[in-house]
Formats: structure tokens, C-alpha cells, sequence
């Protein structure tokens, strides 16, 4: 399953790619820069293939997220939107990341057109965008899509495992200095790591033992600051997996967060099978609630997905449901599962309420 067995596979042609980006930058190419290649090179990332690589398609996939595990999920999600649409006024929704369109069609099935007259998404992929108007064909003209975020918005915004997706920087630690861990080709022809002096650091003060392994989300937090000083008036919500600075920058996490997800199953390397794999890293809250704080936003609630979940009704609405679709929902809330590693952050700017979904538990304090 190697890159020379299919020399013209999508995961040849990308190698290529990548390759001669790292000899334009001189034979180094910084992490961030490898990981936008891997999954977004037109035609060629994981995320811009033909293939279907997440979600409840016919056939292998790769992972699957909360909106196509069970409805119950956009439907719970639904309640909190809803109450941000008519606390700041809005009546449009704008999703990041749309995936295979299920928690769209969830959301709009759950609020009426009166109250959601317009449902946006803003979606790099060609091949994704598709298949979501396929899917969201009998909600009509309530549905449209973006290309970039508007230069100025009045809407409700939701993201569920966006922030995890966004290109990160690494950092390894000798003992006695920070380096930047970037890309470099191997004389086998495939890729290895390199380290170079760099000014960069971690963004808590922790006792890092040697060999010491990390990321930084600089892309991630100028997405967020840039949401925050283009909405003119709202409220956003994400929900991805991911920690405070202080448990995320905690020694004992030495080796990163840094993950791939094929098929189903996890490993930790970034460097084989490009392309073919998901590559994502844990999300610093901390970090994220600071950019948007900077930029003008309001922290509005930060909790865990089972609270959040739990505080939208969601136990209500499983005692309604199929046995089936029961089944499928205690996974959004075991602790072993998404319920405790996955987290929603909220914002506002322009309108002042007290959100359902941080009713109870809601963790701030925490970032």
C-alpha cells in the first residue's frame, strides 16, 4: 500500500506536490505548510478527493462525526441555535465545514423557516459542496453556499470539528531549547522530520520534559479573530475535542496531540500514506477563547459536548426516540466516548443572553 506500489495513485501525485514544495523552500517545509497540502491540495488533499472518506457512506469510511452518529445531535444543537437566532435578532445560520450536510439537514428540519430563513455554508470543497446540495436539495433556496466568510455578517455560526482540521505548527523541545519540527524529503524518497532554531514557544509555562512534542494554532486562532471582527452581530459555536492551555500544555502530554484517522483507526503518523488519512490535532481553548476575547467577541459559555448536550435536552429527546437512535446518542455523552473529550465554546457580539447549552456545568473559569 506504499507510494510505490501505485505510482498513479492520488497519494503519488500529492507526494509529488509536496515534494516540490519542500524544494522551493529550500529543502524544509514548516509543519503548518505540510499539513494544508495533506489535506486541502486541490484535487489531491484528503479533504478534496473524489472519495467519500467520513460519515455513514455506502462502503468504507474513515470516521465518522456526532451529526451522522444520530440526528439527535443536530436536533439538541437546533434548540441552542434557535435561541441565539432570536435573542441577537438573525434569522440566517452560517456552518463551517458542512461535512456530508447531515447536521444541516437536522438543524433545518428542527427550526421553522420563520425563525431560519437562510442557511449558509462555507465549504473549500468542491467534491463536499456537491454532495451536500444533493442532500439538501427539498429545503430549496433556505440553503446556499460561500466561498470565504463575507467581509461583514449578521447570523448565528456553528462549526463542528472544524477547529481540529486547521493546520497547526509543531514544536519539539531538546532539553534545552524550543525547535520547529518541519518536513523534509528522506533519502528513501519518502518524508522525514527536521528541527530549526526557532523563537517560537508554547503559550503556558510548563516543566517540558526532553523530547517533548507540541503544537501551536496560530491558524486556528486567526480564524476565530477574524470571525469575531467580521460578525457585526451573533453568536458562534464550536464543538471539537480538545483541552484548557493547562491540561493541553501539561507536562505528561509530551508527546502531542497529533493524530491520523483511516479506515476507522487512529495512529500518529503524519508522514506515510498522504492524502489517504485525516490528520488532525487537539484544540487549545484556551487559546481560541483568547483570540476571539481580543477580537471582540464575548465567551459566552465553555462546558463539555455531554453537558451541553444534556443542557439542549437531549436526555428528553432520547426517551422519545427509537431504541436504535437511543443507542447511537449515548455515545455523544459517555465519558469514555465524545461526551467528556469533545467541548462547545460559545460566543456573542452585539447581543447579550444566557445560553441554554452552558445553563449548567459551564466551565469559563477553566480557560
Amino acid at each position: 500500500m506504499g507510494l510505490t506500489a501505485e505510482p498513479d495513485s492520488v497519494s503519488s501525485r500529492l507526494h509529488a506536490v509536496i515534494a516540490q514544495a519542500i524544494e522551493a523552500g529550500g529543502g524544509w517545509l514548516p509543519f503548518d505548510r505540510y499539513m494544508a497540502l495533506a489535506l486541502y491540495a486541490p484535487g489531491l488533499g484528503y479533504y478534496a478527493r473524489a472519495e467519500r472518506p467520513f460519515g455513514r457512506w455506502p462502503g468504507a469510511s474513515d470516521f465518522v462525526t456526532a451529526p451522522e452518529l444520530t440526528p439527535l445531535f443536530g436536533q439538541a444543537l437546533a434548540r441552542q441555535l434557535a435561541e441565539a437566532l432570536a435573542a441577537c435578532d438573525v434569522d440566517t445560520v452560517v456552518e463551517f465545514g458542512g461535512g456530508s450536510g447531515a447536521l444541516a439537514a437536522n438543524v433545518l428540519d428542527a427550526i421553522a423557516p420563520s425563525a431560519l430563513r437562510r442557511y449558509a455554508i462555507v465549504e473549500l470543497s468542491a467534491v463536499l459542496r456537491e454532495r451536500q446540495a444533493q442532500g439538501l436539495a427539498r429545503f430549496g433556496d433556505r440553503v446556499c453556499w460561500l466561498d470565504r466568510l463575507p467581509d461583514a455578517l449578521t447570523a448565528v455560526v456553528i462549526g463542528n470539528e472544524v477547529l481540529d482540521a486547521m493546520p497547526v505548527q509543531l514544536l519539539a523541545f531538546d532539553g534545552r531549547a524550543w525547535q520547529e519540527r518541519g518536513v523534509v524529503v528522506a533519502p528513501d524518497g519518502g518524508f522525514g522530520w527536521r528541527d530549526r532554531p526557532t523563537t517560537l514557544r508554547p503559550p503556558h509555562d510548563a516543566a517540558f520534559p526532553p523530547g517533548s512534542v507540541t503544537e501551536l494554532h496560530a491558524q486556528a486562532e486567526a480564524f476565530v479573530a477574524t470571525l469575531a471582527r467580521t460578525l457585526r452581530r451573533g453568536a458562534a459555536f464550536f464543538v471539537d475535542y480538545g483541552f484548557p492551555a493547562a491540561e493541553y500544555y501539561h507536562p505528561q502530554r509530551a508527546g502531542g496531540t497529533l493524530m491520523c484517522h483511516r479506515a476507522h483507526r487512529a495512529d500518529s503518523d503524519p508522514l506515510s500514506d498522504v492524502g489517504l488519512k485525516d490528520i488532525t490535532a487537539h484544540v487549545d481553548f484556551s487559546g481560541i477563547a483568547l483570540s476571539a476575547q481580543d477580537a471582540g467577541f464575548d465567551v459566552i459559555g465553555y462546558t463539555s459536548q455531554a453537558r451541553f448536550l444534556l443542557n439542549c435536552g437531549l436526555l428528553e429527546a432520547m426517551q422519545r426516540a427509537q431504541p436504535a437512535a437511543r443507542a447511537a446518542a449515548h455515545a455523544l455523552l459517555a465519558e469514555h466516548e465524545m461526551g467528556e473529550l469533545f467541548k462547545v465554546i460559545g460566543f456573542a457580539k452585539g447581543c447579550r443572553f444566557e445560553p441554554i447549552g452552558f445553563a449548567t456545568g459551564d466551565r469559563t473559569h477553566r480557560l
